[in-house]
């Protein structure tokens, strides 16, 4: 079953209750893997091409509600990855020496270079959800007209989707390729994965309390999603909406879609000798042999 990345993109303003959480075409747990296990080693064989290449990078962001499966699609889809050429950030409640600054510096800081592919689990957008929905934690970051909650209103958000945005411009004018994935799953199946969590004792340490705090706000929560990601979708820096209730499903999904996309950069090759190094070879071969 070939993916069509265009069935999972976000464009215009967009409701999260017309998007499925289940995929319409659904193949077995078996099939879906080995799926998945093609396109990630082609997807590897790229990673080298752009590490070599060497004047691309490419950023990948994924999203998601707690229990959609973050963790899992990143270690699945790029387990055939040369270690050396990519890094995994998963931004947590900032520290004090981030809310120092503004709230982008920990994620310029966290770019993947050159030749590299970042993924960012929990991202940059972080800062138009959590605090979104907990606006009293904007008191930490000492803005200059914030003295309340109070004082955060729609032009407060309006302008950090501008910041994002032009922040995303900026990667992408400088080389950077990005994804955005938001991995998108049903109230029910997040109970369900909860559940799971308290059932099973060697999964209890991944429940908190606060899961259920934040799953009460669940409509709050997919109200500044849809917003968030209506605003920032962009040609440049576009989000995919995930269905993510299935997670072999969601894993060859976002997979296809990256070899998909990423494999229509032609001009991303291995680097060519030139005639002279081309023409000894031969005698390096030789020195070698020989020793």
């Amino acid at each position: 079953m070939k993916t069509n990345p265009l069935n999972y993109l976000a464009s215009g303003d967009i409701k999260l209750s017309n998007f499925d959480t289940t995929p319409k075409e659904l193949l077995s747990k078996k099939e879906a893997k080995a799926s998945l296990e093609k396109s990630r080693r082609a997807l590897a064989k790229f990673q080298e091409e752009l590490y070599a290449h060497d004047r691309h990078a490419v950023l990948v962001c994924f999203q998601g509600m707690d229990t959609a499966g973050k963790d899992s699609l990143v270690r699945e889809v790029f387990k055939d990855f040369n270690v050396r050429g990519v890094v995994q950030h998963s931004f947590k409640v900032p520290t004090e020496l981030e809310l120092s600054h503004g709230y982008l510096w920990r994620h310029y800081i966290a770019l993947p270079s050159k030749g590299h592919f970042g993924i960012f689990n929990r991202t940059h957008y972080e800062n138009v959800l959590v605090t979104r929905v907990h606006p009293e934690y904007l008191m930490a970051e000492n803005l200059p007209d914030i003295k309340s909650p109070d004082d955060v209103n729609e032009e407060f958000w309006e302008m950090r989707f501008e910041q994002i945005n032009n922040f995303e411009k900026e990667l992408s004018q400088n080389g950077t390729y990005i994804f955005k994935f938001f991995l998108n799953i049903s109230k029910d199946e997040q109970k369900n994965r909860l559940l799971r969590r308290l059932h099973l004792p060697e999964k209890n340490w991944k429940f908190s309390g606060g899961d259920l705090k934040e799953r009460a706000l669940w409509d709050k929560y997919m109200s500044c999603y849809e917003e968030a990601i209506s605003n920032t979708s962009t040609g440049i820096a576009p989000w995919y909406i995930i269905p993510s209730d299935d997670k072999p499903m969601a894993r060859k999904i976002v997979c296809d879609i990256l070899l998909q996309t990423l494999e229509s950069k032609t001009h991303i090759i291995m680097p060519q000798l030139d005639d002279n190094h081309v023409e000894k070879i031969d005698d390096y071969i030789k020195v070698l042999e020989n020793e």
